[in-house]
Parts: C-alpha cells; structure tokens; sequence
C-alpha cells in the first residue's frame, strides 16, 4: 500500500534535484500539482529536519541531511564506487591525475581522485568546490545542461578573474559552451591555475543528465603533447561509466 504523504515527499526530493539552485514553494507545488497549504507543511517539517534549505530568496533545495544519507549509501553502491576503477586505469594510461566532480549549488563539488605523482600541485581536492565559470567540469555541465537551468545559474555568476584567460563575462563563456557540448568534452586552459590545462568530460544517467564530471588535468605543454590520445580516452572512459550507470547506448 502506497503511503500518499511519504509518495509525495520522495517526488520532492526527485523534483528539487533537477534544480540545484532551488524553488519556491508556488514553483514546487504547481510543477508537482500539489495544493499549496500541503506542499507548505512538507516543505516545512523537510526543512525544520535537515532534509531541504532555504536561501534568502525563499528558494527551496535539497539539504544537508541528504548528503549524510547520501554518504552512507556510498559506502555500498554509488557512482564513486563504480567510477574510481575508471579513474585509476584512465590515470595509469594518461599518467596525469584525473577527477570526478558533481554539480552542488551552482559549484563544482570533488568527490573522487585517483593522484598521478607526475602531476603538478593543485589545491583541488575530493571536496573542495570551485567555480563552475573557469573549470573544465564546470563548463561540462553549463555546456550540457537545459537551456533555462544555465540561463538561471550564469545570470547569478560574479565573474572573478584568477588568470589572464579566465572568461568574465556571460556572453564569452556562451561562445565556448557551444563548442564545447558540439564536440563533447570541454576544456580550462590555464583559466583557473596558472600553467594547469584540463580536458573534461560529461557522464550521464539513464535520462541523458549529466550527473558527473570527468577530468584530467596537468602541465599545458605536456598536456597538448598528447591531447588526442587524452581527449580519446576521456570519452571512452565517459562512455563506459555512462553505460555502466544506465546510459546504454
């Protein structure tokens, strides 16, 4: 027997994840079809538990309860799990450390690595955040996004400069993301770091969302050096994961 009130609070979860940067609760309850004094109460004891936040424009997300429950699930079966086999042989081959990241409240979130010791130091590491303007996991995901959802996170970008090649501005950033989602992977040429090139890909789930991001990042010269062979074995390996989570092609 189906318990209508907790049906109706999975749909919620399911709902706000499409939007990492929240709705409100008219937006909530029209999309879902539910009155607005009952979606209210669950939004409301969602909230007073830890399993959705609020920002100051009234905007409703997913919490931090979820990602406690999220972590615990992991340990079990999660996208890490199948993934860091992946990562380390693309590491071994490309000799050259590789990341996984996903998309939380419009930044870019580590959550995997497997570390090359031929690779230079950054200060990217499995939970740490960045930009999602002037990486090459961030642009990943605005490249392959929908249309509404980018428009929605580039019109609320601060576009700080920490290199000489960092976009700064909505319109230049536009330009590179539909190339980038025309051949497949993007790319951050010294655009965050200095001297640090990165070539990154998408991973998708069953509805065709990219719900990762790969990449693999190292020294600019060393890294044209063997672009092609890099970019080849980003997207197979994007494939792989892609059909191993449900993808299939």
């Amino acid at each position: 027997m189906t318990v209508k009130s907790a049906e109706r609070v999975l749909r919620i979860f399911e709902h706000l994840s499409a939007y990492p940067d929240g709705q409100t609760i008219n937006e909530i309850s029209t999309q879902l079809g539910y009155a607005a004094s009952s979606t209210h109460a669950l939004l409301k004891t969602l909230l007073e538990n830890g399993y959705l936040y609020i920002d100051e424009m009234k905007r409703y997300m997913l919490g931090p309860k979820l990602i406690q429950l999220g972590k615990s699930a992991s340990s079990h079966m999660s996208i890490n799990k199948i993934a860091q086999p992946l990562l380390e042989e693309a590491m071994e081959e490309l000799e050259e450390t590789i990341f996984m990241a996903v998309l939380f409240k419009g930044e870019v979130t580590y959550v995997a690595k497997a570390n090359s010791y031929k690779t230079v130091t950054t200060n990217a590491q499995i939970g740490s955040r960045k930009p999602i303007y002037c990486t090459g996991l961030g642009k990943v995901f605005l490249a392959f996004m929908d249309t509404d959802e980018r428009s929605l996170i580039l019109n609320n970008l601060d576009f700080k400069k920490f290199t000489k090649n960092t976009a700064t501005s909505k319109e230049a950033l536009l330009k590179q993301l539909v190339s980038f989602k025309s051949q497949g992977y993007a790319i951050d040429d010294e655009e965050i770091e200095e001297g640090l090139y990165c070539i990154a890909v998408p991973v998708f789930d069953s509805s065709k969302r990219v719900i990762a991001a790969l990449s693999v990042s190292g020294p600019k010269q060393r890294m044209l050096s063997k672009k092609e062979h890099v970019i080849k074995k980003m997207l197979s390996v994007s494939h792989l994961l892609s059909y191993q989570l449900g993808d299939i092609k």
